[in-house]
């Protein structure tokens, strides 16, 4: 049941993920949204043909989800590819009929007592906890709603469309398994996913991009690749094999040029600290159910799972005056979370993730300028990785929230400069109103990649609570002392999911800079081995990741392995090719040059790799 559990966790993100991003929220049942009510309406035709073609089949939910819809089943067999194909030609004549959907009032007795009398026992389950609410508010049971169209009625609030004949293209996905209620103690039900749209052609651009997903994930890949892998002695955390090591390295070593560049300095935190320090940042209070706590020596400690007070101690560890703001500082920290097992995901969602993390202490008269050089940097960083379809997200307080802190003069400032900086970018700035910190507002950096998903990517945000919490201060030119501005960013986010987010993105297929291994050498014959070999040491010498391949397979079987291990560049040589001082060139789409010079080829690879060209 394990399996078939992850299994339909998958199967929501498939469907979530494409058009509307990656999250997999059931929709609002009370949402005037076109497509949530015809794929409502669409799990209700379902059901039917579930009921229809299996008697006895008793009902869960189905709901709405993003791009598409599910309902629940408990059935005494398995359901197979074939049911599926049955149940969908049964949903097309319920369709074809036009039923209209009929929304109906019941007394709570008179409902509860015909769906026991249909032997839906999870449907009376439901009832009677609607039951057991309205009793602890001390009201009587209410009045219950159902939808009926044609000769089937379901428990329902809805909405629906007018009628079966206004549900567009269709097609069942798959099924799951699922627990009722989600809990493992509960009956193990059958989920059968679907989707709807409106044309033939959005349906199908839907089943490509979903294909497209199912290849591109990172977890396939990293196995098939041979970049990483898992293991249940460390749930949530990734097992880092050569392969992955080198391109993490690649992204680690890039990311540090580019902020020595920049005036950022490197520091190093520990990674167990005491419970006092987040007493004292107030997260012992508000984030301790997401901390791993560790006992020693009668003190409590944990895992550290963010890296801003570090930050703040080492500005706190000397005076601080004008001249030295600016100040910038960034780490590569370890942080780990407590995250349930059940939402651990892969590489995007862990317990021990490694953070890009920074944290800038400046002036209130610098913050709009030193806000515009980090989102400039951030989109420039984005870019160099192939990413470069954004807007932007500005996420505000919501004033109805006492929780936040600071003055309403300091958010007030605080938002319009972020703003002023967003619409400066000349991208599409996409509000977020009561999105913000406790601590702050925020710009967030969505991004699109190669199949259209949107992914969360760089933050940048303002901080109020911390730096009065800690209380630091620098002392201005007129010798007084003032309380600076701390912005906190992060630009991978976490290279962990960075590193997801750049597989699925590339398919694999890794631009030369980044991959692990940029150009493999394979000789036609044995005795063609040595004059690669020369080529490959002059590749090396000039940092590049290169190798022979000596095995004892044959040419094509060579040139098969490394395609599918998606090298970027190979480079074959037989007699010809030895005797004119030159190589085949073959790419990873089996486009092949022949007779390139030596040094041609070498200047290629270098100018492709230095250049971080996305071939």
């Amino acid at each position: 049941m394990a399996d078939d559990a992850v299994q339909a966790v998958q199967e929501e993100e498939l469907l979530a993920a494409p058009v509307r991003g990656s999250a997999d929220e059931l929709l609002d049942a009370g949402a005037a949204d076109h497509f949530g009510r015809m794929r409502h309406s669409a799990a209700h035709v379902m059901a039917e043909a579930v009921m229809r073609l299996f008697p006895g089949v008793q009902l869960g939910i189905g709901p709405a989800i993003t791009d598409g819809f599910y309902y629940d089943f408990l059935l005494e067999r398995a359901l197979t590819p074939e049911d599926l194909a049955a149940i969908e030609a049964e949903m097309a004549k319920s369709i074809a009929a036009d039923h209209t959907f009929k929304l109906q009032e019941h007394p709570f007795g008179d409902l509860r007592a015909s769906l026991l009398k249909a032997e839906q026992a999870l449907k009376v389950e439901i009832m009677d906890d609607l039951a057991a609410n309205a009793t602890a508010s001390g009201l009587p049971a209410p009045s219950v709603t159902t939808y009926t169209h044609g000769e089937f009625q379901d428990l329902c609030r809805g909405p629906h469309v007018e009628s079966t004949g206004k549900i567009g293209p269709y097609k069942l996905l798959s099924v799951a398994g699922a627990y009722w209620r989600g809990k493992s103690d509960r009956p193990a039900l059958q989920r059968i996913y679907g989707t709807a749209w409106d044309t033939q052609e959005e349906l199908e651009q839907f089943i490509w991009r979903r294909e497209e997903m199912k290849k591109r994930d990172h977890r396939r890949l990293g196995v098939a690749l041979d970049l990483f892998s898992f293991h249940d002695v460390s749930p949530g955390s990734a097992f880092w094999h050569p392969k992955g090591q080198l391109l993490w390295r690649t992204l680690e070593g890039a990311m540090r040029e580019l902020q020595d560049a920049r005036g950022y300095q490197e520091i190093s935190t520990p990674i167990i600290v005491s419970k006092r320090l987040w007493e004292k940042s107030g997260h012992w209070d508000l984030y301790r159910e997401n901390m791993f706590i560790i006992e020693s020596e009668g003190e409590e400690f944990s895992l550290k799972p963010m890296n801003c007070p570090f930050h703040i101690l080492i500005y706190k560890s000397q005076a601080r005056s004008y001249r030295d703001l600016p100040l910038r500082m960034f780490e590569f920290g370890s942080v780990y979370r407590y995250e349930k097992s059940g939402v651990v995901h892969g590489l995007t969602r862990v317990r021990g993730m490694t953070q890009d993390d920074a944290h800038l202490f400046v002036t209130q008269e610098d913050m709009e300028s030193e806000l515009t050089s980090v989102l400039n940097f951030v989109l420039d960083l984005l870019r160099d990785y192939g990413l470069t379809d954004f807007y932007l997200e500005l996420s505000t307080r919501d004033p109805e929230n006492e929780k936040f802190v600071g003055s309403d003069a300091i958010w007030e400032a605080a938002t319009s400069t972020l703003e002023k900086v967003a619409t400066d970018s000349g991208l599409e700035l996409v509000p977020d109103p009561g999105g913000a910190a406790f601590y702050g507002p925020k710009i967030s950096v969505q991004a699109r990649d190669a199949i259209g998903r949107t992914w969360q990517m760089s933050t940048i945000q303002l901080d109020f609570n911390l730096p009065d919490r800690f209380d630091i201060e620098y002392t201005a030119s007129d010798g007084t002392k003032k309380r600076p501005v701390m912005i906190h960013r992060a630009l991978f986010g976490s290279i962990e999911r960075f590193f997801a987010v750049l597989t699925e993105h590339y398919a694999g297929h890794f631009p030369p800079w980044l991959a692990p291994v940029q150009v493999v050498g394979i000789p036609v014959a044995d005795e063609f081995a040595p004059y690669l070999s020369d080529i490959i040491a002059q590749l090396k010498a000039k940092g590049v990741r290169a190798t022979v391949d000596l095995s004892d397979d044959r040419m094509q079987k060579k040139i098969r392995n490394h395609t599918k291990d998606k090298v970027p560049f190979q480079l074959i040589a037989g007699g010809d090719d030895r005797d004119g001082g030159s190589v085949s060139f073959r790419y990873r789409d089996g486009t092949q040059v022949n007779g390139v010079l030596v040094k041609d080829a070498i200047e290629q690879i270098v100018s492709a790799i230095a250049n971080k060209e996305q071939v």
